[in-house]
């Protein structure tokens, strides 16, 4: 029987978390390389449709593990949920998003099932029979390859899975290969005094607060844009767009920007359908939090900058010239429409 790699999903309120699709793309990509099989798990409570959804991807089995006490997210609960499921069932490699919410509870189910965790990582690739993982380390300055134990295709399991966490967009949803796959619905009991957390009211983020993970496209600011009063010109576009205001370190260290529109190492990483980069040079720090972008559109007036070798168009020029031209042929185009 063929060894499997399981993606766990996450969900929240019935809603697919964008992110968990990257998740299936990369179970898909590993098993191909290893010769394994791919399964998902997806947790909660009345997760019927959000279980069909990823049924139409190419698996083996989507499991939708049920338990009341699932209905709302808590570490005890999640832990103890996974770790009775993965009693019955032993995947090679369990795969997970790196969300916040997986942060929280991935190191205690490590623990329990007395395996380690590889965390944040960027990408996977065989070499020498060893599958390694590699992370960014030091902000993005160092990569290391990291292995868990020699293996080869079709090798005999291990006495515990391994637990990979993913940087959102190491891979791409849109490279999720489609299918159909049957769905088995688990119930799970767990004790009441398993839970020793109660969860409250759902936190609120402040207004200005946003989770440019989940956005389609972004317009994002670099130093080109020389003084914060001119980030109302990348403003005007990313509203004609329909995009999401982001930007490199240097802007949100000045404090022209909240934090949390900052795409980078130490900031977001992102993977939306467009990427519309505007006076940024590409520095590695700020390159490994948007490199999952589908399309990339740079504009940068020095036609040596970095950026140019990751865009799919460039365009070299004046950005104070070229954005508001842009932004009025778009809602040229919109009033068409």
């Amino acid at each position: 029987m063929a060894e499997t790699v399981l993606a766990i999903a996450e969900q929240h309120s019935g809603q697919l978390n964008r992110v968990s699709l990257e998740t299936v793309a990369a179970a898909q990509a590993i098993a191909q390389q290893m010769g394994w099989q791919v399964e998902v798990a997806v947790l909660g409570s009345g997760i019927a449709a959000v279980a069909q959804q990823l049924a139409a991807f190419q698996t083996a089995k989507v499991y939708a593990l049920e338990s009341p006490q699932l209905a709302h997210y808590t570490a005890d609960a999640y832990t103890h949920a996974l770790r009775s499921f993965l009693s019955t069932h032993t995947p090679q490699l369990i795969l997970l998003p790196h969300t916040y919410q997986v942060r929280d509870f991935a190191p205690a189910l490590a623990l329990e099932l007395q395996t380690t965790v590889v965390s944040d990582v960027t990408a996977c690739k065989l070499e020498n029979s060893k599958l390694l993982f590699t992370r960014q380390m030091f902000q993005g300055k160092f990569a290391a390859d990291v292995s868990f134990a020699a293996t080869a295709p079709n090798s005999a399991p291990h006495s515990a899975p391994w637990i990979v966490t993913l940087q959102n967009g190491a891979y791409r949803a849109d490279q999720a290969i489609a299918g159909t796959a049957p769905v088995e619905n688990v119930a799970l009991e767990i004790p009441a005094a398993v839970v020793r957390v109660q969860p409250q009211e759902i936190f609120q983020e402040a207004k200005h607060a946003v989770d440019l993970t989940q956005a389609e496209r972004i317009v994002a600011v670099g130093r080109g844009i020389k003084e914060q009063k001119n980030i109302a010109l990348a403003e005007a576009l990313a509203a004609a767009l329909g995009a999401e205001l982001a930007a490199s370190r240097p802007i949100c260290d000045a404090g022209w920007l909240p934090l949390d529109r900052q795409v980078g190492s130490s900031g977001q990483t992102v993977a939306p359908k467009l990427y519309l980069a505007l006076g940024i040079s590409g520095a590695i720090q700020h390159i490994v939090g948007m490199k999952g972008a589908r399309t990339v559109v740079a504009i940068n007036k020095d036609a040596e900058a970095p950026i140019f070798e990751l865009a799919d168009v460039g365009v070299v020029g004046n950005l104070f010239d070229i954005v508001p031209a842009l932004t009025e042929e778009i809602k040229k185009a919109q009033t068409r429409t």
